[in-house]
C-alpha cells in the first residue's frame, strides 16, 4: 500500500474535456479519473474528488475487500476496467445506502471512499473522498406531479449543499422562473416567493397563495425595485456576464442575504473567467452539482457548511 502524494478528481459527468482543460498536466487517466501528483488544483468540473489517493496490492479479490474493509466501511466501487472482477469485490463490501433520498435530508457525516481496479492485482482508492455520496452520485425521491419540470432537483441539491433553506416568512425572488419548478420547490417550504420571467408559469403554479409572478425581465430590474430579500435564486439561461453584472447590483446594494444562481455556459465553452470572478465573491464557492447539467452553480450563502469542507470545486 503507497500513498499517492496527490488527487484523483472524477470529472462530472460528460464534462472530462472541461475537466482537463481546468487541471491541465496530468499524470494518469483512467476513464473519467484523472490523477495529479502534488497539492490540489482547483476543479470546478469534478462530481468527486479522491483526496487521499493509495496504490493498493493483492493478490485476490477477498484480499482485496479484506484491504479496503481495513481502511473504513464505505466504498463505492468506480469501473474503467474489470468491470466483472471489480464487481466481485464489491460484494464483498458492506452495501452501500442507494436508494433515492427525500428532501430535506442531513448530509451523512460517514466517510464514503471509492476504488477502481488498474490491473488485476493493483488498485487505486481513496478512504477519504469530497463527495459523501457513492462516486458524487445520488438522486432525489421525485415528486411526479406537482412540479413542472425537473429543474427543482438542482435547487434541493444546492440546499442540501449548503445546510440551510428558506423557511416560512423568508422572502425570495427567483429569477428566470418559467414553468416553475424551483418557484414551486421554494413555495412548498413556505416562503414567499416573487416568480420573475417574460414567458407564463404553470397556472397552477402561479395561483399558490404564496407566488406572486412578474411578467418581465429579471434583469433589468433593480434590487431596489423589491428592498430587502432573504434568498435570491436564478435559473436564468443567458451568458455568464450577463448573469454576473446583475449578481454584482445585488451584491452592492446589500439587499440579498443569500444566493444561489446557475451559470449556464453558451454552446460547448466553458466561461472561465467569469466563472473566477463569481468565485471571487467572499463567502461564496461554485460546483457542479450532479443535477446540473453544461452548467456551474453559484453559491453564497450565510452558514455554508461547505465552505469549511474539502472542496469539491
Amino acid at each position: 500500500m503507497r500513498e499517492l502524494g496527490g488527487t484523483v478528481y472524477h470529472a462530472a459527468r460528460g464534462w472530462l474535456p472541461h475537466l482537463l482543460d481546468e487541471l491541465g498536466d496530468r499524470d494518469r487517466l483512467d476513464g473519467e479519473l484523472v490523477t495529479v501528483l502534488g497539492p490540489r488544483r482547483k476543479a470546478r468540473w469534478a462530481r468527486n474528488l479522491w483526496l487521499e489517493p493509495l496504490l493498493i496490492d493483492f493478490s485476490s479479490v477477498g484480499e482485496a475487500a479484506k484491504i479496503l474493509r481495513s481502511i473504513q466501511r464505505n466504498w463505492a466501487a468506480c469501473p474503467n476496467r474489470l468491470h466483472r472482477r471489480t464487481a466481485l469485490i464489491a460484494e464483498k463490501l458492506p452495501p452501500l445506502p442507494l436508494k433515492p433520498k427525500v428532501f430535506p435530508f442531513d448530509i451523512p457525516e460517514v466517510p464514503m471512499g471509492a476504488f477502481t481496479l488498474l490491473d488485476e492485482g493493483r488498485m487505486l482508492a481513496s478512504g477519504v473522498c469530497s463527495s459523501p455520496f457513492a462516486n458524487g452520485e445520488f438522486e432525489f425521491e421525485e415528486d411526479k406531479e406537482g412540479p413542472p419540470s425537473r429543474a427543482y432537483r438542482k435547487l434541493w441539491e444546492a440546499l442540501v449543499l449548503t445546510g440551510t433553506r428558506p423557511g416560512p416568512g423568508d422572502v425570495c425572488v427567483d429569477a428566470g422562473a418559467s414553468p416553475g419548478g424551483w418557484t414551486w420547490a421554494l413555495a412548498g417550504l413556505g416562503a414567499q416567493v416573487t416568480a420573475i420571467d417574460r414567458a407564463d408559469l404553470e397556472p397552477r403554479i402561479a395561483a399558490l397563495p404564496n407566488v406572486k409572478v412578474l411578467r418581465h425581465d429579471a434583469f433589468t430590474l433593480k434590487p431596489e425595485d423589491f428592498g430587502p430579500v432573504d434568498w435570491l435564486f436564478s435559473d436564468v439561461i443567458c451568458y455568464p456576464p450577463a448573469l454576473l453584472a446583475w449578481v454584482e447590483k445585488w451584491l452592492a446594494s446589500g439587499l440579498a442575504r443569500n444566493f444561489v444562481c446557475t451559470i449556464k455556459m453558451q454552446g460547448a465553452d466553458y466561461d472561465r473567467a467569469t466563472t473566477d470572478l463569481f468565485e471571487a465573491v467572499p463567502g461564496s464557492r461554485v460546483v457542479h452539482l450532479w443535477h446540473n447539467r453544461h452548467e456551474l452553480t453559484w453559491i453564497k450563502v450565510e452558514g455554508d457548511r461547505g465552505l469549511g469542507s474539502p472542496p469539491r470545486d
